[in-house]
């Protein structure tokens, strides 16, 4: 018998959170309709209440579960979790393009490992939006899954699925997360406590629809990621070294964060302008395999349009490191 033999595809529930306006739904849905083979249901969770997501997922099959008010994303799978009828949860998200083999793919993961409890997989490199900002980002979380560790040391509920049991023995995703956050980070850090095996399957790979806009970008960045990850390691009892938290990625930050600092007391001492230009040196060479990476699927000017988005990234993540250590050592509460 062979592994995609070994645990049938009818086995394999998708569930699939749709929040807000979710302009990509009807695209990710339609990519949906077309696995091969199937999954044995998708479940819809319209968290909000939107008719209109509703007759999009009625139109692909799809169980619709309707939660009237908002609760953010970890309510809505978990709703359809205790919905679902699967040995395997397979979680997308309502603005990724899934390719037609994924269930197979992914029954057959879980098939020829049976101590394996999760598999994630990765964004690919043809996001879907096509302003810069949109392709800079989807491009940026791309690299990182490529370049993480294939024995994970979190879940991804983007494209992550994970055996049933497991997920009700944890009791599911954090509710407390009311908007979308680390949640599913937060699931594979209690998944990695208990023992269990997750595995990052960089080949596993979906198309992103999301369109980034500055102000947004930002905001997720600081107050739905760098903050609440940085508690959630903390409360862990250490940082990570791994996807965009590793030791490299700790020294750029630093070394980002002095750029403005030297800067500004240059005025003071100009001596000090030098480090400000030997630390923005320093950050460049860190991440120029990022930058080639940028420049090989784009070109030179996208490449260097890059750096200052980056740079921006990376003080943004240090702004947040200090929030979240200031909240961690405040005590309790999200």
């Amino acid at each position: 018998m062979s592994a995609s033999q070994g645990l049938e595809t009818s086995n394999v529930s998708i569930i699939v959170p749709i929040g807000g306006p979710a302009p990509s739904w009807e695209i990710a849905a339609r990519s949906l309709s077309q696995l091969d083979p199937p999954p044995g249901e998708i479940v819809a969770v319209i968290d909000g209440g939107d008719p209109s997501h509703a007759t999009v997922a009625n139109g692909i099959g799809a169980r619709v579960v309707v939660l009237n008010e908002r609760g953010g994303p970890a309510r809505a799978r978990n709703r359809g979790a205790d919905e679902a009828t699967g040995d395997i949860l397979l979680f997308v998200d309502s603005d990724v393009e899934v390719p037609a083999d994924l269930v197979s793919r992914v029954s057959a993961l879980f098939a020829a490992d049976p101590e394996l409890a999760a598999v994630i997989g990765s964004y690919d490199d043809q996001p879907g939006d096509p302003s810069f900002l949109s392709q800079y980002r989807n491009l940026l979380h791309h690299f990182v899954h490529q370049n993480s560790r294939e024995l994970a040391s979190t879940f991804w509920a983007g494209c992550g699925a994970i055996r049933s049991r497991v997920f009700d023995q944890l009791g599911g995703f954090d509710t407390s997360y009311g908007n979308p956050s680390i949640e599913d980070i937060e699931l594979g850090a209690r998944l990695c406590r208990e023992g269990h095996h997750i595995r990052m399957v960089k080949d596993l790979q979906v198309g992103h629809l999301k369109h980034w806009g500055l102000a947004d970008m930002c905001r997720t960045d600081l107050l739905r990621r760098a903050v609440p990850w940085t508690e959630q390691m903390l409360r862990d009892g250490g940082l990570i070294d791994d996807l965009n938290v590793t030791a490299r990625a700790r020294a750029s930050v630093v070394l980002a964060c002095l750029v403005p600092l030297l800067c500004a007391a240059g005025w003071w001492w100009p001596p000090l302008f030098v480090g400000a230009g030997l630390a923005a040196i320093l950050t460049i060479a860190l991440n120029a395999d990022l930058l080639g990476f940028y420049l090989r699927r784009r070109g030179p000017l996208f490449a260097l349009a890059t750096v200052p988005m980056y740079w921006l990234y990376l003080v943004i993540c240090g702004l947040g490191f200090g929030i979240g250590l200031v909240r961690h050592r405040a005590g309790p509460g999200r």
